[in-house]
Parts: C-alpha cells; sequence; structure tokens
C-alpha cells in the first residue's frame, strides 16, 4: 500500500493532544518521527490514506482507542535494571518488613510493569526470600495502559537483549527461574507466575479495587509525564500506600520539584511523610 502522507503541523498537534489526553504522556513536537513510525502500519492495517483519516478514527471509534495507546506508549525494561534498587530491596526492605509484618501477606504493585521484567525480578528476590523464611507470602500486581505489554507479561516468554543482560549478570536466577521454550525464547517459572496478578490500569486515575501496598514500584515512567502529570499520578499513587509503605522512582527521575506526600528517604525510595494523611 502507498504511504501515507507526511504528518503535517495541525494533525501532529491534534495527535500529541489526543496523546495527552487517553495516556498523560507528554509527548511533543520532537516525537514526529517516532509517531509516523509507529502510525503507519497501523493506518496501512486499516487501509486509511492519511493522518487526519487515522486521528478522525481514533477519536470516532472508541475500539480503536486501546491500539492507539499501544502504539505511543514507550515500554523500554531489563532485569534488574539499576542494581542499586535491586540490592535495597533484597538486603533492606525484605529482611526489614519481614521483621515487622511476620504473619501477613507482602503486598507489591509494579506501577508499570510493561513486559513484566521489573515483576519477575521482584518475585524472584520473594522466591528466594521465602527458601529462607519460610512462612513469607507474597503477591505482586503488575498494571500497564498498554494491553500489548500486559500480554506479553502474561506470557512471560523472553529472548534477545533482556535474557542477554540477564544471562550475563544474573546466570544462576536465570538458570533457576527460567526453561527453553519452543517458540525461541525462555519461559519464566511457575513458581515466579502463581503469585503474580496483572491488570490493565491508566496512572492518572486510582487503581482499583482499592488496597494498600507495602512497596510501590514506579520507575521510569514519571518522566514521559509533564509536572502537572507527574502530580497527578503520584497523589493516585499515594491512595495505595500506607503510612509503611516504601515507593521506588526510576534513576533519572525526580519529584523534588513537586509538592507531594512523599518524603525522601534515600535516592529513588521514598516514604510517606507522617503529616499526610489519604483518604482513597
Amino acid at each position: 500500500m502507498r504511504h501515507a502522507p507526511e504528518l503535517d503541523q495541525a494533525t501532529l498537534a491534534a495527535l500529541i493532544a489526543l496523546v495527552r489526553k487517553h495516556t498523560g504522556i507528554d509527548m511533543g513536537e520532537r516525537k514526529r518521527n517516532l509517531l509516523e513510525r509507529r502510525l503507519r502500519p497501523r493506518m496501512d492495517a486499516l487501509a486509511l490514506p492519511g493522518f487526519r483519516d487515522y486521528l478522525d478514527r481514533v477519536e470516532q471509534d472508541r475500539d480503536e482507542v486501546p491500539h492507539f495507546i499501544d502504539l505511543v506508549t514507550t515500554n523500554d525494561t531489563l532485569f534488574f535494571r539499576t542494581p542499586q534498587v535491586w540490592a535495597y530491596l533484597e538486603q533492606e526492605f525484605l529482611p526489614s518488613w519481614w521483621t515487622g509484618h511476620q504473619g501477613k501477606r507482602l503486598e507489591i504493585w509494579s506501577a508499570a510493569a510493561a513486559s513484566g521484567e521489573e515483576l519477575y525480578s521482584m518475585a524472584m528476590l520473594c522466591e528466594e526470600f521465602l527458601a529462607a523464611h519460610p512462612g513469607f507470602r507474597y503477591r505482586i500486581v503488575g498494571t500497564d495502559i498498554s494491553r500489548q505489554m500486559l500480554e506479553l507479561a502474561r506470557k512471560g516468554c523472553y529472548a534477545g537483549r533482556s535474557i542477554e543482560r540477564l544471562r550475563e549478570t544474573h546466570p544462576a536466577r536465570l538458570a533457576n527461574y527460567f526453561r527453553p521454550s519452543p517458540h525461541g525464547c525462555v519461559q519464566v517459572s511457575d513458581a515466579l507466575r502463581r503469585n503474580v496478578e496483572l491488570r490493565s490500569h491508566n496512572l492518572l486515575h486510582v487503581l482499583r479495587p482499592a488496597q494498600q501496598f507495602d512497596l510501590i514500584l514506579l520507575r521510569n515512567v514519571l518522566i514521559y509525564f509533564d509536572l502537572a502529570h507527574q502530580h497527578t499520578v503520584l497523589e493516585q499513587v499515594r491512595h495505595s500506600m500506607a503510612s509503611h509503605s516504601v515507593m521506588i522512582i526510576g534513576e533519572s527521575e525526580s519529584i523534588s520539584r513537586l509538592d507531594t506526600a512523599y518524603a525522601l528517604h534515600r535516592p529513588m525510595i521514598y516514604h510517606v511523610k507522617a503529616s499526610s494523611p489519604c483518604t482513597p
């Protein structure tokens, strides 16, 4: 099929506004080439001649919105990304939580789970902690706005850069928690999947059903929002935190410019301020 004409300025502005409306992501005009590259195959599949035609389709057909969201969201993740975060979780957070909460289940929210590498990394730590602490229980809720990414996380079948990096940095964990798949990838074990629940969720809204998590991983997602939407996301996430909860953000992110309910514990790691009650 003949390629659609280039994206004109007015349609680009309308598409950027549509991305913001449905995801809160601040894309900006610098993302013109990215939008063109990602949207053209979908336009070809729908036999639409131009970007304005696709824009109209998304605005008029609610069934097209999830496809649009899948196309415009960026999902780049690895197993055990940012080693100091995982060292803190393994060596400090888990032992401390266990000391103060024996008999309870550790509740974890991977709030931008993408294709699942983060939540399965956390599951590996929890399984290893369980082996050393009988009676330990945990559940990981993984959410993402992209249906496509959630489906990849559900399959739990990985290949390419993600697995090569894991093979280089954590070969024992790769051997313990993955098995070869006939589909040309490696499959996460049932031990990792059995305590994982995956849901579709837009971070601009409160997570439902309501609950409070002990640990929230909100990593490498705030960077895609402008300050106003970052504040909204942080306010909504606060509804899911108890007074003892910990929230972790990405290494390239900062919330210091925002007036929030969070107090910095150490780089990337936050607690709820003692004077910040929250009613869902």
